[in-house]
């Protein structure tokens, strides 16, 4: 009888499976998981998470508003100076211009601003671009990536995704999937860019009149998790970076906040400043207030004696839960850099009754396949002992790929099923390429023997594994839409089978076949 030592692979591919099951099936163990609703809410009994063809819900692609100006040759030193200038000279927000020494390039993200207006402005400014064309920078589109994939994270949208789309003429889309939502809950989480300010806003003791001055910028804060209390009402703990807090200490100093003060939202008029009776730190969200409040005397005080810098924490109360929800999602996923353009927007939107059926279909397939792999096994060698554990060794390999889905949260969708089935033809194709040079070459009757036929065999799996791998990498790569998620899934599955199923179902079958006399 074979040792544990020679059937290590065997006791591998176990573990795997125990792993697999533990991912697929205790809650909470994959990362990124939650008990709000979300695309895994229709499937209860495992940790799988479906996208919008097997649970409904809504896919938007996009353009980035905005122009670029190319072969800017801009200062490091002067980047913010012409950000300013050219924002002032357009009438838009200064968040809206961004200029680059890096790439030589200047963009401005507004829909209300023209290719001409646009060369005006740099022009004024001494600068003669090289080309202004429609569409943003690749740094821009891999930074609006980022965030909006950190917008449907923090707001619990559980298998949403995001990614670049390249279409005919050189212009890119974003993309984004929404599994379970509808078109226009998704529009309305990504056209709030998630600006978020905050201001002191005081007497000006020179003339009497209030005024508004920006003491932090969204960069420049951390957001704890939106709370409900007693004592506190509804708010938002926040903590100011280091490298902002003695700044933030001194500026509110300068406005007369070192003793503290009392205001409350009535006493702050946000579209006729003059109108304010008190003097607020308010904090703005897209332009809105969200928070309008005084400063408590001991936190006053912290900010003229240096305790501030120490521990740079305070709140922000909000008038209700769902302004505070909104704060934190903006201050923990960040601005989006630019707006998109839902006007010339394409969307797909899927019901949940069609993606039920998809559901039970694709089950029916996967069935179907199984049973006919099964046949056709036990049909070539009519040996039960070699066909089920081929059989079974296949089904594991299958079991082991959704685990490892499971465990990193990754939605599937028919593309991905598609790869699963494939994943199991290529899988038992190997397992009968090990049978038969194992089986077909006569008797086996030393471990010597078979050693040799397996590695024999061996060299052929991993060569058509390696030939299939680098087959997929381009799709994997490129953003080719639900072909990407084949190529994962059929890369992820032959892995498997090249480095834990393949080898142990040689070590089941050398214990099945091998004459020990």
């Amino acid at each position: 009888m074979s040792t544990l030592k020679e059937n290590w692979r065997v006791v591998a591919l176990v573990s795997l499976l125990l792993l697999s099951a533990v991912a697929l099936f205790i809650p909470g163990v994959p990362p990124g998981t939650s008990d709000t609703e979300g695309a895994g809410a229709a499937n209860q009994t495992t940790n799988l998470q479906y996208g919008i063809q097997l649970s409904g819900g809504t896919r938007i692609q996009a353009p980035i508003v905005g122009y670029t100006a190319e072969g800017v040759g801009v200062a490091p030193a002067d980047e913010t100076t012409l950000e300013q200038s050219v924002s002032d000279r357009l009438g838009v927000d200064s968040i809206d211009v961004r200029a680059s020494n890096r790439t030589e390039t200047v963009e401005v993200f507004s829909d209300n601003v023209t290719e001409s207006e646009f060369q005006s402005a740099l022009e004024a400014e001494g600068y003669e671009p090289d080309e202004i064309r429609a569409g943003v920078t690749r740094e821009t589109r891999e930074n609006m990536v980022s965030v909006i994939n950190d917008k449907l994270r923090e707001s619990a949208l559980t298998g949403g995704s995001v990614q670049q789309v390249s279409a005919p003429g050189g212009r890119s889309f974003i993309s984004v999937t929404a599994p379970d939502r509808g078109r226009e809950e998704l529009i309305g989480l990504l056209e709030e860019r998630g600006v978020v300010r905050v201001y002191a806003v005081h007497d000006n003791t020179e003339n009497g009149s209030y005024v508004r001055e920006q003491v932090l910028s969204q960069d420049d804060l951390r957001a704890g998790s939106a709370t409900r209390s007693e004592t506190q009402g509804t708010h938002v703990p926040v903590t100011v970076e280091q490298g902002a807090a003695e700044r933030y200490a001194n500026d509110m100093v300068e406005a007369g906040f070192g003793s503290g003060s009392t205001c409350r939202r009535s006493d702050y008029d946000h579209d006729n400043l003059q109108n304010s009776q008190a003097d607020c730190l308010v904090t703005t969200l897209n332009g809105e207030p969200v928070f309008v409040g005084g400063v408590d005397p001991g936190l006053g005080q912290s900010y003229q004696n240096g305790e501030f810098v120490n521990n740079p924490q305070f709140i922000m109360r909000t008038g209700n839960m769902s302004e505070a929800t909104e704060l934190e999602l903006a201050l923990k996923a960040g601005r989006l850099p630019a707006p998109l353009n839902f006007d010339n927007a394409e969307s797909q939107t899927l019901s949940s009754a069609l993606a039920q059926e998809f559901q039970q279909r694709s089950l029916l397939t996967g069935i179907l396949a199984v049973i006919a792999v099964s046949l056709v096994v036990y049909l070539r060698y009519g040996r039960p002992e070699v066909a089920l554990p081929m059989i079974v060794t296949a089904l594991s390999e299958v079991f082991i790929l959704l685990g490892f889905v499971a465990f990193v949260q990754y939605p599937l969708n028919l593309s991905h099923l598609a790869g699963f089935i494939a994943v199991i033809g290529t899988g038992v194709d190997d397992l009968i390429i090990i049978a038969d040079e194992i089986l077909q070459q006569g008797k086996v009757e030393t471990g010597r023997v078979f050693q040799s036929r397996f590695r024999k065999a061996f060299w052929v799996i991993g060569a058509a594994a390696a030939t299939t791998i680098v087959a997929m990498s381009p799709l994997m790569v490129l953003s080719l839409g639900d072909l990407s998620g084949f190529a994962i899934i059929t890369i992820v599955g032959v892995l498997i089978g090249v480095l834990v199923t393949r080898p142990a179902y040689g070590d089941i079958l050398r214990s099945l076949v091998l004459d020990e006399d």
